[in-house]
Order: structure tokens, then C-alpha cells, then sequence
């Protein structure tokens, strides 16, 4: 539906903070959003669409009315928003998804005599949570130790109330890991203190209890109560064992939730590291798809919501860290605030231990995002239906088995290489990779980079097929270029020239735009389709394979720099300690008799290398240009 039938005019729209949602043809929200002044916002939508960001542009364009809900204050209009998205689940809106059921510790304190149990899924009121945990056994394990201390009641309602019936405690209750309060052990008071004692010590409160246990070992030891204090002896043995389970990682007095972010164009791994009283109490990682354009600061203030939900989820501690600056703040603070009841500080760790901590933090989210593109990539239903969408979406004949994607990598212009990587049926086929040195030496011309790649790859198409060359015996159905308009041109040219017809693509890093040949506007895929993820994923591993080729010849560069003022070391010898060693660095490290070892290098030669390595600087540097030798700083 043409935008300008459905499109409320502009003096309709409220100037105050609210929340909006766009419907589509099937009376389905698409999209939710918040904004501290509704027409400002809306209006922003109704430009020129040519001008729009393609995912926005596309939103739009499938939209056909919006509505908007007045708010008093921008923190309910936060609210709202979340609200909404948890209950529409629009697809132009982050989705957040949780591929683990993480476990929890829980304690029912609405129970008049509260029960410890390891739970997962749905968080109901009235009980206390801790974690979450990796792995259930890790909480169980922890339950165990201590309940040698606290003997708090573990057993489910049906097993309590048939002990109460038969006044008969189960088999913890003999074995003293339960204070046994089903047969009136113990009142109310005293086990509900033994459940504080518990929920302190998980919190990491355990200086002062440790300090209690150790004075009344002291005392019964002094009143020759023996059988008692090895008894305490053992309480403190069970709670330092547990402790030195969680290491101290902060100072003791820190409570805070540290929030990583890695993302991608399509999607986003979160880490989150909760630390009590010092300690990594807990840990968990999710991943959110990114159908809708938005900016890092954006993202991290939908997970705070996600994680700190009104609706069952976490109170947020004292002080938030987080990887990346946060939009809105001011409003993020105080609403973080008035859930906790308390103040809530978020910043970005700049330096000390917790900047090192939101490092490890960091790496973990990248490493929950790097598994959840491996898993896609690797299931052959999702494999399927990417190339169907890049077929349909692109216009072609037949589905694109084999995809051949270029990437061109230099540094400032020097040493300037390519990259050519093939996949079939979606998988990569690593022995037909291939890689290229420039030859037209023009600097970082990418688009004649891309045109000789091409010219020197479809050359070879009648020759491999004279010659039986399996590898580059038959052309691709699909071939990428890393770039733009330009890039995608040159290799259309270039493929037209040689009189070949293969369809060619580029895909623009900034917005992950898919270009063709000739064309005025970017081609647009949903930002949630497997056609868009496969294509992203061809072109990253053409991009690490070009870096890895570039950086290798700075290696070996660097490497003929220190060794040519070498006697009667050729370029063969240079390649084969290349090779060799690997690196400058190690070779520097080398004896003479593992120099000697290498092929080609006898004794005499592998003590004039050594030598000469000596000799140089310790901190040596080559301009990879010049071969310039220097002293570094």
C-alpha cells in the first residue's frame, strides 16, 4: 500500500513522550517504538524513503497504518515499549533468544518453612534466585557442602507433608543434613535463620561467619568439647572449599552485573557475568537477532530491559558494567533505580581489573555469536532454504550451488593481495581456494584489484577443462565481490569481456547492502534471512583469508629484510626458514642447532644467521616497503 494512504498527518500527532506500533496488511504489529516527542519521531519516517536505511525503508514499505499510545514520562514510555515487544514479538524488532535453559538456586521464602531446590525456566514470585549457573551440578554440588552447615529443608511439599503425617523425617534428616523440621526439630525462627545463613554465605558474606565458626571451635576445643569442635572444624573445611570454588575476582565489597556485547550486521551474542561480594557467581549468554538498524548504545539498553524484565526477571545489583556506552542513560539509570529500589550506577570499565574481567566477558560473547553462525551454517535445513532466498531474492534461474566470493586486502596501499574462496551447497570447499598478488600496481585500487582477480580466475575456465583440472573446471552460479557499485561493475565488465555470464553481486560492509551490476538501489533481503546470513558468512571467510595471505607476506618480507645481507642465503633458503620457524621472532629465538635443523641449513650457514640475528637490535623493525632496518622505541 502506498505509503501517502495511510500516512496521519502531521498536525494529528501528539508532541509529547509515547509509544508507537506499525501494522501490517494482516493487522500484525511489525514494529514497536518509543520517542520523547511522538511527531518529531513519526515524522522522520514519512521522508523521502529512497533516503531511508534499507531495513527501515523495508518496514515501511510493508506497513500499512501506525498508532501511538500518550505517555506521562519517558521511563514509562521504556516500559511500554519493552512491554509490547515481549508481547507482539514484532519481526522488525531485536529478538532475544535463550538457546539454554539455564539452572537456577532457588529458596521458596513465601514457604513457612523455605525449601532449596535447583531450578529451571519460569521465574515465579516469592522466591529467591541465584545464578544462573552453567551446570545444574555445579549448584547441587555447592547445596550439598552445605547443608553439612545449614541444614535447610531440600525435600518437595509432598515429601514434607507425608513426613509430618508419619512423623518420620527422610533420610537427610538422619543423616543431620537436614534440621529435619517436618517432625518439629526445629521452630519456625531458628530454620528460617539457618535458610539466611545459607542465602548470605551464596551472596559471598562468608567473612563474618567464618570468623563466628572459628572463635566457637576455639571455645569448644579450650571446654574439651572435642566431638563439637571437629564438627565446626568441618563447617569451615565445607564453606572454604565452596568459596574457593567461586575465586575472588573483584574487591569483596563488589556487587555487579557485567554486560558484553559482539555483534555482527545480523546478530549479537550477550555474556553476562554476575559478581557477589567479589566473586563470578554466576553466568549466562544469549542471542538476539537483528531484523531492525540499531546502534550498539541502542542494543545494550533492550538487553538491560530484557535481562532486569519487571516481569520476573532479576533485581539489578548496585553497579552495572557494561562494554559499550548506553543510549538514554539518564533514563536507563533511573529506571534501573526505581525497580531496585536503590541507586544503580552504569558506566564502561576503563582500566584496572574490571576492565580486564569485562575483557573475558567480551570474548565469551564473541564466542556465544561465532557458535550460533557455526550452528547455522552447519545445518543443512537452514543451508537449504539460504540458497532458495538467494535465488529468489536475486533474481535467478537456478539456485547457486557453487558461490565463489573476492576479497581484496593491502596495507596502505602496499603489498596488495586478494583472496578467492569457494563454497558448495553452502560449505566451504578449502581446496579451491585461492590467492592472488597484484600485479597492476596501482595502491589500494580496489576495482582494479577486482577486474585483474577476475580476468586471472576466468582465464583459466577452457584450460582447466582441456587439462581435466578438476578445481576451476566449471564456472560458479553465483560470484561475490567484497564492495559496492564500483567493485560489483568492474567484475561485471571485466566478465562481459571475456564473454562469460555469471551473475555477480557485491555486498557493501557498512550496511550490508547487496548490489548488482548496474543497478541504482541496493537489492533488499529481511534481515533475519538465512539468503543474507549465508551470503555475510562466504564473504567474511574471503576476508579472513585475504588478511591471512597480507599478513603472511608482511611476515615474509620482514623475514628477507633482516636475512639478505646473509652470504650464500638464496630465496629458496629464506622460504624454507620461513617456513620453518614462522616468525622473525622465533627464528630469533633459535639455537644454532635447531637453525641447523631446518632443511637446506647446514652448521656453518646456521651460525653466520645466528650471528648476524644477534647482532641486530633487539627490538629491530623493517619498513615492509623499503627493507629499511630501524631501532624501535
Amino acid at each position: 500500500m502506498d505509503v501517502s494512504q495511510w500516512r496521519p498527518k502531521t498536525s494529528e500527532i501528539p508532541v509529547s513522550p509515547g509509544v508507537y506500533r506499525y501494522w501490517d496488511q494482516t493487522n500484525k504489529v511489525i514494529y514497536v517504538g518509543k520517542a520523547k516527542n511522538l511527531r518529531n519521531r513519526l515524522a522522520s519516517y514519512f521522508t523521502n524513503i529512497a533516503e531511508l536505511h534499507p531495513r527501515t525503508a523495508q518496514m515501511i514499505s510493508t506497513a500499512v497504518r501506525v498508532d501511538w499510545v500518550m505517555v506521562e514520562t519517558e521511563v514509562e514510555a521504556l516500559q511500554l515499549e519493552h512491554t509490547w515487544i515481549n508481547e507482539y514479538n514484532p519481526r522488525f524488532n531485536v529478538r532475544f533468544r535463550d538457546d539454554k535453559s539455564y539452572p537456577w538456586l532457588a529458596v521458596t521464602l513465601k514457604d513457612d518453612f523455605p525449601r532449596i531446590m535447583v531450578v529451571r525456566g519460569e521465574r515465579k514470585p516469592g522466591i529467591k534466585y541465584f545464578g544462573p549457573y552453567v551446570q545444574a551440578w555445579q549448584i547441587r554440588e555447592t547445596i550439598d557442602r552445605l547443608l553439612h552447615v545449614f541444614p535447610v529443608r531440600t525435600c518437595t511439599d509432598i515429601t514434607f507433608k507425608r513426613a509430618a503425617a508419619t512423623n518420620r523425617p527422610c533420610l537427610l534428616g538422619y543423616i543431620d543434613k537436614c534440621s529435619a523440621p517436618c517432625v518439629g526439630r526445629i521452630n519456625t525462627e531458628d530454620h528460617l535463620d539457618l535458610v539466611h545463613g545459607f542465602m548470605k554465605l551464596i551472596d559471598g558474606d562468608s567473612k563474618k561467619l567464618l570468623k563466628s565458626l572459628n572463635q566457637k571451635m576455639i571455645t569448644a576445643s579450650e571446654n574439651q568439647e572435642y566431638e563439637l569442635a571437629g564438627r565446626y572444624r568441618d563447617d569451615i573445611s565445607a564453606i572454604e572449599a565452596i568459596m574457593q570454588k567461586s575465586a575472588v575476582v573483584l574487591e569483596p565489597t563488589t556487587n555487579a552485573d557485567l554486560i558484553a556485547i559482539a555483534e555482527d550486521e545480523l546478530a549479537a551474542g550477550i555474556q553476562v557475568f554476575h559478581v557477589r561480594a567479589g566473586r563470578i557467581t554466576g553466568q549466562r549468554g544469549f542471542i538476539a537477532d537483528k531484523p531492525e538498524d540499531i546502534s550498539p548504545a541502542a542494543l545494550m539498553l533492550r538487553v538491560l530491559l530484557q535481562i532486569y524484565d519487571e516481569d520476573g526477571g532479576e533485581l539489578p545489583p548496585p553497579e552495572i558494567l557494561t562494554s559499550t556506552d548506553l543510549e538514554d542513560i539518564d533514563l536507563a539509570t533511573d529506571w534501573l533505580s526505581n525497580r531496585a529500589s536503590r541507586k544503580v550506577s552504569i558506566r564502561v570499565p576503563q582500566k584496572s581489573i574490571k576492565k580486564e574481567l569485562m575483557d573475558t566477558c567480551m570474548k565469551n560473547a564473541a564466542a556465544d555469536l561465532n557458535a550460533y553462525r557455526a550452528r547455522r551454517g552447519a545445518d543443512i535445513a537452514a543451508r537449504s532454504q539460504a540458497l532458495t532466498e538467494v535465488a529468489q531474492y536475486l533474481g535467478l534461474e537456478e539456485i547457486p550451488l557453487r558461490v565463489e566470493c573476492i576479497d581484496v586486502s593491502h596495507l596502505d596501499g602496499e603489498n596488495v593481495v586478494a583472496s578467492l574462496v569457494v563454497f558448495e551447497d553452502g560449505l566451504p570447499v578449502k581446496r579451491d581456494y585461492k590467492r592472488y598478488k597484484m600485479q597492476h600496481g596501482q595502491g589500494n585500487n580496489d576495482v582494479l584489484s577486482i577486474s585483474e582477480v577476475v580476468e586471472r580466475r576466468f582465464k583459466r575456465v577452457e584450460a582447466d577443462l582441456v587439462e581435466n583440472r578438476k578445481g576451476f573446471a566449471y564456472p560458479p552460479q553465483l560470484l561475490i565481490v567484497d564492495g559496492g557499485k564500483p567493485q560489483v561493475n568492474a567484475a561485471s565488465s571485466k566478465l562481459i569481456e571475456l564473454g562469460i555470464d555469471i551473475p555477480v553481486i557485491g555486498i557493501a560492509k557498512r550496511l550490508e547492502e547487496i548490489w548488482k551490476p548496474q543497478s541504482q538501489d541496493p537489492t533488499i533481503f529481511p534481515r533475519n534471512s538465512e539468503g543474507l546470513f549465508m551470503l555475510q558468512r562466504i564473504r567474511d571467510e574471503a576476508h579472513r583469508f585475504a588478511i591471512a595471505f597480507q599478513r603472511s607476506k608482511q611476515r615474509g618480507s620482514l623475514m628477507n629484510s633482516l636475512l639478505d645481507a646473509i652470504p650464500n642465503l638464496g630465496e629458496k633458503r629464506k622460504h624454507e626458514l620461513l617456513k620453518h620457524f614462522g616468525s622473525v621472532k622465533s627464528l630469533r629465538k633459535a639455537t644454532v642447532e635447531e637453525i641447523a635443523n631446518c632443511p637446506g641449513i647446514g652448521e656453518n650457514l646456521a651460525a653466520g644467521i645466528h650471528a648476524h640475528l644477534a647482532a641486530l637490535p633487539v627490538q629491530a623493525s623493517v619498513n615492509v616497503s623499503t627493507g629499511e632496518i630501524t631501532e624501535g622505541a
